[in-house]
């Protein structure tokens, strides 16, 4: 006998198709019925895997055992001429059966009677989500809105997302971003979310909404880059904010070379949704060697990471572009300002690095003299190297005349005017850009300083945490905060802000001021001479500063005219810590020397006049 004749004589095929069935008619009711008492998918599953693994020892059972009158026997216990076996076999079959017609009535109930009960439900159920999600983003108080966007024609430029299979090509999702971002912003009347804003949610989950709240505007364009080689993929979509609805969205299949027109198209596509008038064409991205743009890409993602590693990196990327494209005005005013950040950061000496970077930015403008960066680099290197401050005054008005939303400028141009011993411009400049910039630290820090020079210590204390609660670490947020507690004299309290200073030198300074004002003279003397020490070459006026806390006076004239040579004037007119040196005729002579006196700096002309 075969092993199949025997599996039929012993109905091992007719329990399995039984079982099998069974299985099915009971995960089905479990399925349906189950989430009504609040069971969830794993109820279903757990039921699945208990019928899987009961199906083998359920064909062995039928294998070894059969149902006779006198009850369960032993198959091999069964006399064959009195087994009952074909009697079962058509007890199983009309089982079968039944059980299929009670599947195939469930099923149809299902289909046709609870299926449109669910879907109703679920209809409803969503309608009621949406509305609520409406509810909150519109705001039945205008107070409480989601987003409260004076003008809908304002937009951030998300960074696009980096879809290739390589790594390294992140840099030109956030190029492109960062192009698409400035080429929006050449538009008057369109308000853009500033890069730093914007790239503050690079790799993070967010919501639509979210962004629109914080960065106050109405509509994101976010998108994907996938990038092999020369061939290119670009994905964007433009969003409503208010209600996360697609108001565009387009893919671009392309080489590199077609990079610049895609752009341009992107932006056109933005204007035509956003219902954009403009008084002339919408501005054209700059067209250059493709090779040479994706090299400037690079170098760019590298210099924005505000660290020397990567100022030593960006330079040659910027080096090999112009190789490529020696007319690129772009890569000229890029490699411009890394040498100013290296001469800053004392990596290049500073004669070497401002005239290398006086010599790009040069460059720069004698191929395309409406570069904005470019004046604002000379206007940098004028204030801070040069000590010319009427051509500072004048490179700062052209970069701002320009581009007059350029954050970069505009912190620049509020340093300037701090410099000049304009304080109320100072501030005004700095609440614009963080306007403009609501969630980067440094323009939190910036205005902090000029708060507190402004006497405005309360507002300095906000400030400061503004600037750390979007960076914890932020060098000479904690020393300004402590420096605005001493004043308002609360010293203890201030000793402790300066002890969590990241900076090494301001965290020495801070607390050898906070040291003397509690009259702890020991430690004040020993972390002075550290100050001292560590940092007198580089930056004398710190030393000046404790010099003028504690009321000693002669040193701080040759310590703030080395200053002065080392890294310009630096607003040291309206710096609080000289205050008692103003009546001391060898004050008066320093600034005549200097070419700083009142008198001087108020004849130069830098006005600006902020957009509405």
């Amino acid at each position: 006998m075969t092993l199949l004749a025997e599996l039929k004589r012993r109905n091992v095929i007719r329990v399995g198709a039984a079982y099998v069935v069974v299985a099915w008619l009971v995960i089905q009711v479990v399925e349906t019925i189950f989430p009504a008492f609040g069971f969830g998918d794993v109820a279903v599953r757990n039921t699945t895997i208990v019928f899987v693994i009961g199906f083998i020892p359920a064909l062995i059972f039928a294998w070894a055992f059969e149902l006779t009158p006198e009850g369960l026997k032993r198959e091999q216990d069964v006399d064959r001429s009195e087994s009952i076996t074909p009697y079962t076999d058509k007890k199983l079959d009309r089982a079968i059966m039944v059980v299929l017609a009670l599947g195939l009535a469930f099923f149809a109930f299902d289909k046709f009677v609870l299926d449109p009960q669910r879907d109703e439900a679920l209809k409803a159920t969503l309608s009621a989500d949406i509305a609520v999600a409406v509810e909150e983003a519109r705001g039945t108080d205008r107070s409480e809105a989601v987003i409260t966007v004076e003008d809908n024609r304002s937009i951030a430029v998300l960074p696009f997302v980096n879809m290739s299979d390589d790594e390294n090509n992140e840099y030109f999702a956030d190029g492109l971003s960062e192009e698409l971002l400035n080429l929006l912003a050449k538009i008057p009347q369109l308000k853009v979310a500033s890069r730093s804003s914007a790239f503050s949610y690079k790799g993070k989950d967010f919501k639509i909404s979210d962004v629109g709240r914080e960065l106050n505007v109405a509509h994101v364009l976010e998108g994907s880059v996938r990038k092999s080689g020369n061939q290119i993929r670009i994905t964007a979509q433009l969003i409503e904010v208010e209600d996360g609805f697609h108001l565009w969205s387009e893919t671009w299949d392309r080489t590199l070379d077609n990079i610049f027109a895609i752009q341009d198209e992107i932006a056109a596509a933005v204007v035509d949704e956003l219902e954009i008038t403009l008084l002339g064409a919408v501005p054209n991205v700059e067209e250059t060697d493709p090779e040479a743009y994706s090299l400037v890409l690079q170098a760019r993602y590298f210099s924005n990471q505000l660290k020397p590693e990567g100022w030593e990196q960006s330079i040659p990327l910027y080096q090999k572009a112009l190789e490529i494209a020696p007319d690129y005005a772009m890569a000229w005013a890029g490699l411009s300002r890394d040498y100013i950040n290296l001469a800053g950061y004392n990596v290049l000496p500073p004669e070497e690095g401002y005239r290398l970077a006086e010599e790009a930015a040069e460059k720069a403008l004698s191929i395309k003299p409406d570069t904005a960066t470019a004046h604002a680099a000379l206007g940098w290197i004028s204030m801070h190297f040069d000590g010319d401050l009427e051509s500072a005054a004048r490179s700062f008005k052209r970069a701002l005349d320009l581009d007059p939303n350029n954050l970069s400028t505009l912190r620049n141009a509020a340093t300037f005017s701090y410099a000049l011993g304009r304080l109320d411009d100072a501030i005004a400049l700095g609440e614009y850009s963080l306007a403009l910039d609501p969630v980067n630290p440094s323009a939190y820090f910036n205005l902090t300083h000029h708060y507190n020079v402004a006497g405005r210590y309360e507002e300095a204390i906000e400030s400061a945490k503004g600037a750390l609660r979007l960076n914890p670490g932020m060098p000479g947020a904690n020393y300004y905060m402590g420096e605005s507690l001493l004043r308002l004299g609360q010293p203890e309290r201030a000793l402790e802000v300066f002890q969590q200073e990241t900076d090494d030198e301001w965290r020495v300074k801070g607390t050898a001021l906070a040291l003397f004002s509690l009259g702890r003279m020991p430690e004040f003397e020993d972390k002075f001479a550290e100050l001292r020490e560590g940092w007198e070459d580089r930056w004398p006026i710190e030393i000046a500063h404790v010099y003028a806390w504690i009321g000693e006076m002669d040193p701080i004239f040759a310590l703030l005219e080395k200053d002065i040579e080392i890294n310009g004037p630096g607003g040291v007119t309206v710096d609080p810590f000289f205050t008692s040196a103003h009546d001391d005729p060898r004050w008066h002579a320093l600034l005549e020397q200097a070419g700083i006196s009142a008198e001087e700096l108020q004849e130069i002309e830098f006005t600006v006049q902020l957009p509405d």
